[in-house]
C-alpha cells in the first residue's frame, strides 16, 4: 500500500462544502443559540467553538434524529459535518495519478507522492498498510472540520533530535480503517479471546450488508400506507390507552380517534419493519398482516425496498462507518433520509403543518394514492444510494478486515439477532428469545 497524498487546497474545498451541505439540511430543525438546550455547548474562553446548535427535540421531521440515531446535543450535527476522505481511494486505481475526488460542486485532483521523511513517518505510523495523507491538516482540524476517530497526525522532530526541546513539527493526518483495526496483525497470532472479539467486530458491518442485499433483492409492498404512525395510536373501545401515544405528544392529531381505528381496521396493517413494531399499540398487533410478534432476524426476509423506516435507517447503517465513508454519500443518505421521514409525519394522523409539514390523508382513497406515488418516487431515489452504500461496506471490510476472518465459519452471532418484537415490548436487547 502507498500513500495518497491530497492538496490542502482540494481536502478544505471538500470539507468546506462538506460542512455547508450539512448545515442546509439541517437548519429548519436547528435550534437557536439562546435555547435552554444548548447551554453546554462547548466553548473556548468566552466564546462558542463553533456555530452548531442541537436539533429541536419537539420537530417531528427532525427529532427522529435524536430518538432513532443518536444526533444529540450540538455535537450530534457536529459529528456529521466532520469530513474524512473516502477510503474508496485506496483501492480504485493502480495509477494513483488518474485518482479524483469531488468536493461537492467539482472534480479534483487527487496526488500520489509525498517527500521521503513524510512517507518514512506514515509508514511507520502506518505498520506499512499506508493510506491517506492529508497535508497540512493541523491540530486544531482534528475533532473540528475533520474527524478525531481514526486520524493519525504525522508529526517529526526537528532534525530528528528526540531529546530536542522544540515542539514536533505536524506535517498533515492520515487515514486508512485498516490501521484504525490493525489491519497488519496476522490473524493466525490472535488468541481465541482475541480472534472472538473481532469477529464480534465485524458481525455488525456483516450484518448490515446482508440487510442492504436482501433489501435490494426484496419485491417492493406499495399498500402500507404509513400506518405504523396509525397502529402507534390505535385505541379500540375497551383496550387501554396506546402507551406509544406519547410520541409526538407536542402535536395534534389531525383526525379523531374513530378515524385512526377505522383507518387501521379498514383492511388491517401490513407493515415489513420490525422495528416498527415495538411502538405498536397492543391492540393493533394482530392486525398487522407480518405478524404481531417478529424476530430479528425476520429483518433479512421483511425488509423491503419501498419501506420509508428502510430508507431512513440507511442514516444508521451510513454512521457505523464512520469516519471511513465518502462524505458525498453520507450527505445523499441524509438527504433520502429526511425525504422519507417527511413523507412518514405528512402521512400520519398528526397535524404538523405548523412545522411546514404538508398533509398525506391515507385515510381517503386520494390519500393513499398520493402516498404510493411519493413511495414509489423515494424508492426509485433511494435505491441508488443503497446501493453505493453496499458497496461503500464492501469496500471497508476488505480495506479493514483479514479475508480469513470475513469468511470465518464461526462468525460472531450478536445477543440481540436472538430477539422478538412485539406491540409496546421491551427493546432487542432486553427482549431476547430463551435458548
Amino acid at each position: 500500500m502507498s500513500i495518497i497524498k491530497i492538496p490542502e487546497s482540494v481536502w478544505r474545498s471538500a470539507a468546506s462544502n462538506h460542512r455547508n451541505r450539512i448545515k442546509t439540511l439541517l437548519q429548519p430543525g436547528l435550534t437557536k443559540r439562546e435555547e435552554q438546550i444548548n447551554s453546554g455547548n462547548k466553548r473556548r474562553g468566552n466564546r462558542f467553538v463553533d456555530d452548531w446548535t442541537a436539533l429541536d427535540p419537539v420537530n417531528p421531521i427532525y427529532n427522529f434524529l435524536i430518538e432513532y440515531y443518536g444526533i444529540k446535543g450540538a455535537k450530534g450535527p457536529r459529528r456529521l459535518s466532520r469530513w474524512a476522505p473516502d477510503p474508496n481511494l485506496l483501492l480504485e486505481f493502480t495509477d494513483r495519478r488518474n485518482l479524483k475526488i469531488s468536493d461537492g460542486h467539482d472534480t479534483l485532483d487527487v496526488i500520489e507522492g509525498v517527500s521521503e521523511d513524510i512517507y518514512n513517518i506514515a509508514m511507520k505510523e502506518s505498520h506499512g498498510l499506508g493510506g491517506i495523507f492529508l497535508e497540512n491538516a493541523n491540530i486544531d482540524d482534528i475533532g473540528g472540520t475533520l474527524h478525531l476517530r481514526g486520524s493519525i497526525p504525522l508529526m517529526s522532530q526537528e532534525n530528528n533530535d528526540e531529546n530536542s526541546n522544540k515542539d514536533p513539527t505536524m506535517h498533515g493526518v492520515l487515514y486508512n480503517p485498516g490501521v484504525f483495526y490493525n489491519r497488519h496483525i496476522d490473524p493466525s497470532t490472535y488468541t481465541d479471546d482475541e480472534k472472538k472479539q473481532l469477529l464480534k467486530t465485524i458481525a455488525p458491518f456483516q450484518w448490515y450488508s446482508s440487510i442492504m442485499q436482501t433489501t435490494l433483492e426484496s419485491e417492493p409492498i406499495l399498500h402500507c400506507y404509513g400506518l405504523h404512525e396509525w397502529a402507534m395510536q390505535y385505541h379500540p373501545e375497551g383496550a387501554e390507552p396506546p402507551p406509544s401515544a406519547k410520541y409526538q405528544s407536542a402535536l395534534p392529531l389531525r383526525v379523531s380517534r374513530e378515524v385512526i381505528n377505522e383507518t387501521v381496521e379498514r383492511k388491517g396493517i401490513s407493515c415489513t419493519h420490525v422495528d416498527a413494531l415495538r411502538f405498536f399499540a397492543p391492540a393493533a398487533g394482530p392486525l398487522n398482516h407480518h405478524g404481531s410478534s417478529l424476530e430479528r432476524t425476520d429483518q433479512l426476509r421483511l425488509e423491503q425496498k419501498a419501506c420509508v423506516h428502510a430508507h431512513m435507517d440507511l442514516l444508521k447503517i451510513a454512521l457505523k462507518l464512520q469516519p471511513f465513508i465518502d462524505t458525498e454519500l453520507l450527505g445523499d443518505v441524509l438527504e433520502i433520509s429526511l425525504m422519507a421521514r417527511r413523507l412518514d409525519v405528512e402521512a400520519s394522523p398528526y397535524d404538523a403543518t405548523s412545522y411546514g409539514a404538508g398533509i398525506v390523508p391515507v385515510e381517503t382513497p386520494e390519500g393513499r394514492k398520493m402516498y404510493r406515488e411519493r413511495q414509489r418516487e423515494l424508492m426509485s431515489l433511494a435505491e441508488p444510494i443503497r446501493k453505493r452504500l453496499l458497496e461503500a461496506y464492501s469496500n471497508f471490510m476488505i480495506l479493514s478486515f483479514d479475508e480469513s476472518l470475513l469468511n470465518a465459519e464461526s462468525a460472531y452471532v450478536a445477543p440481540e439477532r436472538n430477539a422478538k418484537a412485539e406491540p409496546s415490548g421491551l427493546p432487542w436487547r432486553k427482549n431476547l428469545i430463551e435458548n
